[in-house]
């Protein structure tokens, strides 16, 4: 078959254009080298969907950013992925931060940030709620538009939508070379060839090499890494807002935040590194996140620590802005890369202009009769208590807990190996339900959920992995079977 675009990648950038194009009639293909959709930097960052008053006005940053954040809030309401808006603080003292925070709220109100306000006394910021401060924060932008996800569901819930109408989504399926005969991409892949009128390339920190398939290279992407910290639910509510350092030349500095699932969020610093595979966390690295985050919050109790992790951003050095072009010597060929923050923000937007850019490029769009919409399912835990009892009389399974401390049931894991676009591992199950996101960190569900995926996809006990391909939890039998 061949595919009017095909997309390579499946984090937010390519989720939210599959999503936007599966709403014509048009035979879209998206290429995944992972096992699952949201496996690099969309499910290893802040989780901030940006106000927008940070990027240059007359950006694509400070457009797209600021579209993508309405249509956020938009689509999260019917998606039903976590969203919540809580608003932003970028904090200082006066004497030092003044000019810059004034400075920003200038750009914000260019960019047509919404409801933009500086608070000029300790009193003001208190009076919203943020009385763990440092003492000297005296200052500070408060941006009410901004808001906090949970990223995996909402890359999740942009392609599953993709899925349910038409949207072909292979993983497991990497790119290995592009070759382009007239009109026609061929894109090589394990699973054989694939032919595209369009490619459109949301390769993340990979993208400098699948555009190197197609020219000569046009760009090249640095990884950044940045470290946070995951803390437990009882630092939840230190802070009620997104709380910003004044930034620098290096990004908007160690934030500190609630998430949406109620624990509390401290990261990330940013150091430039060549392995845009391995991301590991450091004790130099962790130690750096401490010491500026509190330069902010001073009474972060880093000793509840529930889980550090770390991810690359892809960044494109001396280019401050998205880069967002069709190739100057391969026509049709469109690329979505250096997408760094406020990437996560500028999602929905992204789709928006790929369609005027496939458009332009002359491709043809029909809106389709029978769009479907298709919304994530609700945590039991969250329904109310007379549909939470519906649910259970109608299927029992929701009324067995397999994860204590985030309260997930056996019904919840089964119909996430069951979704448009269905978990196959242990950490599948987890972006999908929450199971394994407590305190414990699966140590006591985990074993529940391997047996879970054995038992209903018939997996043998040594292709059952936790996450990425090859990391599988048993390797080997020890006792005989003697059943």
């Amino acid at each position: 078959m061949k595919y009017d675009v095909t997309i390579i990648g499946a984090g937010i950038t390519g989720s939210c254009i599959a999503f936007e194009l599966s709403k014509y009639d048009l035979s879209v293909l998206v290429l995944e080298k992972e096992n699952d959709v949201s496996m690099k930097t969309t499910k290893a960052n802040s989780a901030i969907i940006h106000a927008g008053y940070d990027p240059k006005p007359g950006t694509k940053m400070a457009r797209l950013n600021v579209l993508g954040s309405k249509l956020t809030k938009e689509n999260a309401a019917w998606m039903n992925f976590h969203y919540k808006q809580i608003g932003s603080l970028v904090i200082g003292n006066k004497e030092k931060d003044g000019e810059l925070i004034d400075a920003l709220f200038d750009r914000g109100v260019k960019n047509g940030v919404e409801g933009l306000k500086v608070l000029k006394t300790r009193e003001e910021i208190e009076a919203i709620g943020e009385k763990n401060l440092a003492p000297d924060v005296n200052y500070a932008l408060f941006a009410p538009t901004a808001a906090i996800c949970s990223p995996w569901e909402m890359a999740l819930a942009y392609i599953s939508n993709a899925v349910v109408n038409g949207v072909t989504l292979k993983r497991n399926c990497p790119v290995t070379g592009i070759h382009k005969e007239g009109d026609t991409f061929t894109l090589k892949t394990p699973e054989g060839d694939f032919e595209s009128e369009y490619v459109i390339n949301c390769a993340g920190v990979d993208a400098d090499d699948v555009d190197s398939m197609v020219e000569k290279k046009a760009f090249t992407i640095k990884a950044v890494k940045g470290e946070y910290y995951l803390l437990d639910k009882d630092q939840g509510d230190l802070v009620h807002h997104v709380i910003f350092q004044t930034p620098s030349k290096v990004g908007k500095g160690v934030l500190v935040s609630p998430t949406v699932h109620g624990n509390l969020i401290v990261g990330p610093n940013a150091q430039g590194h060549d392995d845009k595979e391995e991301v590991r966390n450091t004790s130099a690295g962790l130690a750096d996140v401490r010491t500026k985050a509190v330069r902010s919050v001073p009474s972060v109790n880093f000793f509840d620590n529930v889980r550090n992790f770390a991810g690359n951003r892809a960044t494109i050095e001396d280019y401050d802005d998205f880069y967002i072009e069709e190739s100057k010597t391969c026509p049709h060929f469109l690329n979505f890369a250096g997408i760094k923050s406020p990437g996560l923000s500028s999602g929905p937007a992204f789709g928006k202009e790929a369609v005027v850019m496939l458009k332009k490029d002359g491709l043809v769009f029909h809106e389709k009769k029978d769009y479907k919409r298709y919304s994530l399912p609700t945590f039991v835990k969250e329904m109310k208590e007379e549909d939470k009892e519906k649910l259970i009389a109608t299927n029992p399974h929701y009324a067995r807990i397999i994860c204590r401390c985030e309260t997930i049931s056996e019904g919840e894991i089964l119909a996430a190996l069951h979704s448009p676009v269905p978990a196959t591992t242990i950490d599948g199950v987890k972006r999908r339900t929450n199971a394994g996101m407590g305190r414990c960190q699966g140590g006591f569900c985990g074993p529940k959920v391997f047996d879970i995926l054995k038992e209903e996809l018939h997996l043998p006990f040594d292709h059952i992995y936790q996450d990425r391909e090859g990391s599988q939890v048993v390797v080997s039998q020890t006792k005989e079977n003697r059943e």
